[in-house]
């Protein structure tokens, strides 16, 4: 379940990241303003997956809203601290550019070690009837 909830994660956090990593250095902007723009959106996606399942149970929108932050903000928060250090610590990952191999190469392997990183994370929230814990319970 751990997995699952983290590779949920991942989905929404993977769009948001890629999104704004590539909007970011296509526009030219800045590693910090590209960065925050990607963690902007990481969270934007984590937390509509997750809202729109919880709203498809038929749950209104305000009580699938306080779930989904109350499901995914730890979770979303490690990937990001996680998949944005690897980046920024990774040399010359920061000032790669789209046609670049180093771009799309750090952008994979740091989203693979946030994945491994927060899946442990999950699995104690879980564990805790925390997190996905408490969106399942909207599945059934």
């Amino acid at each position: 379940m751990a997995a699952r909830a983290t590779l949920h994660c991942l989905t929404g956090c993977a769009i948001g990241e890629i999104l704004g990593m590539v909007i970011g250095t296509a526009l030219g902007w800045g590693n910090m303003a590209t960065m925050v723009l990607a963690i902007v959106l990481a969270f934007f996606f984590g937390y509509s997956l997750t809202l729109r399942s919880i709203l498809k149970a038929g749950v209104d929108f305000r009580t699938a809203l306080r779930v989904a932050f109350a499901a995914d903000t730890l979770s979303i928060a490690v990937m990001e601290l996680i998949d944005n250090g690897v980046i920024a610590l990774w040399p010359g990952a920061m000032d790669a550019t789209l046609a670049d191999t180093l771009f799309w190469g750090a952008l994979a392997i740091s989203l693979a070690v946030a994945f491994v990183v927060t899946t442990p994370v999950n699995k104690w929230m879980i564990g805790r009837g925390k997190g996905h814990a408490v969106v399942h319970q909207y599945h059934h």
